[in-house]
């Protein structure tokens, strides 16, 4: 049961002054309500000792401190939510920090704000202190913004790609061990069934990929964007494929080289740290690149797919498995959360406008699938495996990198699930003279 508005107003006032003996004019129950539309979904508690909310809820947000309230007042919308989260002066009770999903849904669903009138600001802004709009240093896990990393270069140069990179991924190959489990595959597995297991599902991706690709025993595979060798070893192990994966983190090649060399496939597979640009340039059979389009820009996907039709020989596939809007009009820059917490200028554009670049470098679409639905469920493991190894997880990044995992996978899953974000896989052939590619006539892998 909810409380009236009535009994609401009557809790947001603590009976006695908080410690120091310094009575609060405005407090944050006062606060939140009056950025608030309707009843709230959820309890909303302060440091101040004030509260709003039903008490019956099961999730309460705790506002810990002063800190907390200024990132929420200072950067309204989700980078201050995130920043407070991040630094441990907002928490998510009711559930688990490796998997707040349950939280975000109620929140999207029912928590319904609105701006203050200018009235109603400057009465709250009196009352808590102006001082409570001085935006505090953020936690030491966000990045710069935008404007402040062309000290790194222009976006998208390979200095500054490099630094973007390494933000995200060389974070702990023990903590990605963890959480993506066995194959450290770190992109949207397939699922025959809900009941897979996220092992089964990744071992199906590549055999998916596998065959659009046809791959065959000899041939020789391109990898762009290998991560931690998951495809590069599989077409090695299963198809006896001579593969070369390329990958900008400098600490996923140095894990993959060594699974290719403890798996002993040495003289079939190869992990380089290496740009994709700077890849050789001699033509493969066939071209992945599983994950690594969101990445690039899409102002390069001119130079990005044309240099994966370099080094394809005639007749060669290309398969590009990526993260896309489900519009084609939508921004392709990312949020705040996510550009300053998980993929510093990471950019994605709609499936239309992906499909349109790869055909206009002189490449010929076969085939695309979109495995949204897909996403949400690898998500969902990866979250079982956070909660799982939490203890193990903070203790090898830290209680902040720990909870930025648990909030993006979370409200991750949660975007692909609405169709905010889709997955999509195209395949597309580099046609010889007089457009022969060697596709055959009707699709010759296993759906």
């Amino acid at each position: 049961m909810s409380l009236t508005d009535r009994e609401q107003g009557a809790a947001s006032t603590p009976s006695t002054p908080p410690a120091g003996g310094r009575r609060i004019g405005t407090t944050v129950a006062d606060v939140v309500r009056a950025v608030t539309a309707r009843d709230l979904p959820v309890r909303v508690t302060g440091y101040d000792g004030s509260a709003i909310g039903p008490t019956d809820s099961g999730i309460t947000l705790a506002i810990r401190s002063e800190r907390g309230l200024s990132y929420l007042l200072t950067a309204p919308g989700d980078l201050g939510m995130a920043r407070a989260y991040v630094s441990g002066d907002l928490a998510l009770e009711g559930v688990h920090p490796g998997d707040p999903y349950e939280a975000l849904r109620v929140l999207k669903d029912e928590l319904r704000l609105r701006p203050p009138s200018v009235a109603e600001g400057l009465a709250l802004v009196r009352g808590l202190g102006w001082e409570r709009l001085l935006p505090p240093p953020p936690p030491p896990q966000e990045a710069q913004p935008r404007w402040r990393r062309v000290v790194n270069g222009l976006r998208h140069s390979r200095l500054r790609d490099s630094t973007a990179i390494s933000h995200h991924y060389d974070v702990s190959n023990a903590f990605y061990e963890r959480v993506l489990g066995p194959s450290m595959t770190y992109t949207c597995a397939v699922y025959r069934s809900p009941s897979d297991t996220l092992e089964q599902a990744q071992a199906a991706k590549y055999d998916l990929v596998a065959g659009k690709l046809a791959l065959k025993p000899g041939m020789r595979l391109l990898d762009v964007g290998c991560g931690w060798g998951g495809m590069v070893r599989h077409a090695a192990r299963e198809y006896g494929v001579r593969v070369l994966g390329v990958t900008l983190s400098r600490a996923q090649a140095q894990w993959a080289q060594a699974a290719i060399e403890r798996e002993g496939l040495t003289g079939l597979a190869e992990v380089r740290h290496l740009d994709y640009r700077d890849a050789p340039r001699q033509q493969f059979d066939v071209v992945s690149s599983i994950g690594l389009t969101e990445h690039v820009g899409v102002r390069n996907y001119p130079a990005y797919f044309g240099a994966l039709r370099d080094r394809l020989r005639p007749g060669g596939r290309l398969l590009n498995h990526c993260i896309t809007r489900a519009d084609n009009q939508a921004p392709h820059r990312s949020g705040a959360f996510i550009d300053r917490y998980v993929f510093p200028d990471g950019e994605l554009a709609g499936p239309g406008r992906l499909i349109g670049e790869i055909h206009d470098v002189g490449l010929e679409v076969h085939h695309e699938e979109n495995l949204r639905q897909h996403y949400a469920l690898t998500l969902a493991a990866w979250c079982r495996n956070l909660v799982e190894h939490w203890d193990f997880c903070v203790g090898e990044v830290g209680q902040g990198t720990a909870r930025v995992w648990g909030l993006y996978m979370a409200g991750s899953r949660l975007a692909f699930e609405r169709n905010g974000i889709q997955l999509h896989q195209v395949l597309a052939t580099r046609n010889g003279p007089d457009g022969v590619n060697g596709y055959p006539l009707r699709p010759d892998w296993t759906p």
